[in-house]
């Protein structure tokens, strides 16, 4: 039931992206803001986590995971060590993600041998 649910989250999230793309006619940086930044609202407000009870990673790995990750370590970091907590906590608990998000990209582009628009 588990892989159902994550599916079923996974694919409103992207759905809910697309209609937004489709109705509004914003460009994909657009968004990637708004999802990030939903996500961080969603996780101040412990929205975020029932939605992550139900739908497993269906919630976790898209954007809004992101965005959620962002918020949680900036609080905790905060709560530690202040200010300063607050600005560091997010990239440091998000970096382990976007250094593999780098790596992998960087092995495919190796490995594939991509080419850009002539």
């Amino acid at each position: 039931m588990n892989y159902v649910m994550s599916f079923l989250i996974g694919g409103l999230i992207c759905l809910i992206g697309q209609i937004i793309i489709d109705t509004f006619k914003k460009n994909n940086a657009y968004l990637l803001v708004m999802m990030v930044v939903t996500g961080c609202i969603l996780g101040f407000f412990g929205l975020y986590d029932k939605l992550v009870e139900v739908g497993h990673s269906g919630a976790t790995v898209p954007l809004l995971g992101f965005g959620n990750s962002l918020a949680k370590g900036a609080m905790e970091e905060a709560a530690n060590k202040g200010f300063m907590g607050a600005l560091s906590g997010g990239v440091i608990r998000t970096a382990p993600g976007v250094a593999a998000a780098l790596i992998f990209g960087y092995i495919a582009a190796v490995i594939f041998n991509p080419r850009g628009d002539k």
